[in-house]
């Protein structure tokens, strides 16, 4: 495998993306993209006590017991965004510990594909190799890229409507603009704002526009 050209560093945040190998789908239904969401909020944290599929055996208030703990511990990464889409996933990471972006992927995508294929009988990976990365420069590139993964669903036209957009369950959109997440870090990028009501319209400015690159994306491609 050749190696990253992109060096991961702690303290700096990264688009970081993934897709199915020969743009399969990968996450098919709610109960997947539900599972895939369980993964990325447990293995964000450095140490968890058990895999996913473990920890979802247990009884509420066993868990419970296991995420407040969780919460209080170090973290891997800080997941500032992401979306699941019904073939490729995106995430804005911010490294906190060395080599934390690579191993939460790593765990992320192992214990996803294991669920995956058992549920589908399948062998297998089911993402590429290595996912792409790229390093968040500046405070404009931040909020750029968080708006373009947000309105993901909407480009892509998963969904058809901005009021849909706002309820999609698959991307951290929803805690920025109705409530908050211990997963999900929306303060970095909302303090760039005077309120999350900006923030939903700094996103749905730009929905029209990225259609339009949408639809054409093809051509400049060709």
């Amino acid at each position: 495998m050749p190696g990253r050209l992109t060096p991961l560093v702690n303290g700096q945040a990264y688009h970081i993306f993934n897709r199915g190998i020969d743009r399969r789908p990968t996450f098919t239904n709610k109960r997947e993209c539900q599972r895939a969401i369980e993964a990325i909020n447990l293995y964000q944290f450095s140490n968890p006590p058990l895999k996913l599929s473990k920890f979802l055996k247990l009884a509420d208030e066993e868990r419970n017991d296991i995420v407040k703990t969780l919460i209080a511990t170090e973290k891997l990464i800080e997941v500032l965004s992401y979306c699941l889409m019904p073939n490729h996933f995106h995430f804005l990471l911010l490294q906190k510990k060395e080599g934390g972006i690579a191993k939460f992927l790593s765990n992320f995508q192992n214990s996803y594909t294991r669920y995956f294929n058992t549920r589908h009988e399948r062998d297998g990976s089911l993402f590429l190799d290595q996912f792409k990365a790229v390093r968040i420069e500046t405070e404009e590139q931040l909020v750029h890229v968080s708006r373009y993964i947000h309105l993901n669903p909407h480009t892509g036209f998963v969904v058809k409507t901005l009021e849909e957009l706002e309820s999609y369950p698959w991307s951290s959109f929803s805690y920025y603009i109705i409530e908050k997440s211990p997963y999900v870090d929306s303060n970095m990028i909302l303090s760039r704002f005077g309120k999350a009501e900006e923030y939903k319209q700094f996103v749905f400015d730009q929905a029209d526009y990225a259609r339009k690159l949408k639809e054409v994306e093809h051509l400049i491609l060709e």
